[in-house]
């Protein structure tokens, strides 16, 4: 069960001056789940707009509605073997999005199992959040507890040349619950539901 809490707290950060998004990667496909071109650089390389942009478009897909449009769904040990897609969001999120090899793997993988009727657009943000300690009276104090790492995937049509629309599917991996990391769920985003689920499937 994903807690709105949770959600608000990670998208309290995601403002152009607070982000703790430190890295953004991305690719443009056709009708047909072909790839038009891709992009990925340092977060912090964009312009004020563009940073604005982008983590409002991260926003739409942490503030869906929770556990309706936005839900929960278990990894089990079994489906995290070698050569799964677990393993390659791993190793996405472990190279903070450095590794375009990683990259062109999931983009093929997500043009064979998923399409739209138009052009579209996958965007894919990595980020680092100092998870700040709260006392017994629920005020925030000095340090953090741990550092949550973070895939925040976003996907929609494109509007123009290039231009992003609002996302329709999205996802968030691994889980923020709790304050805390959870790496045994994913939260999957669809406006259309079942649609982006079928990427996952082994």
């Amino acid at each position: 069960m994903i807690k709105r809490e949770d959600m608000l707290e990670l998208t309290r950060r995601m403002t152009p001056n607070r982000s703790s998004a430190s890295r953004i990667a991305g690719a443009y496909f056709d009708e047909e789940g072909y790839v038009d071109g891709t992009f990925n650089t340092h977060f912090l390389k964009l312009s004020p707009s563009e940073k604005t942009v982008n983590l409002n478009l991260a926003k739409t897909v942490l503030l869906a509605k929770t556990n309706e449009e936005l839900k929960d769904y278990r990894i089990t040990s079994a489906e995290k073997k070698p050569g799964s897609i677990w393993q390659l969001l791993d190793g996405m999120k472990e190279t903070e999005l450095k590794n375009d090899a990683f990259l062109d793997i999931f983009y093929e993988l997500l043009g064979e199992r998923f399409s739209m009727e138009y052009p579209w657009y996958c965007f894919m943000l990595f980020g680092q959040y100092d998870v700040p300690v709260k006392g017994s009276d629920k005020e925030w104090l000095e340090g953090s507890e741990e550092v949550y790492r973070y895939l925040l995937c976003m996907i929609g049509p494109q509007t123009g040349e290039y231009e992003p629309g609002k996302p329709e599917y999205g996802f968030l991996y691994p889980v923020f619950r709790d304050r805390t990391t959870n790496d045994e769920y994913i939260n999957i985003f669809e406006k259309v539901s079942g649609k982006l689920q079928d990427v996952f499937k082994v």
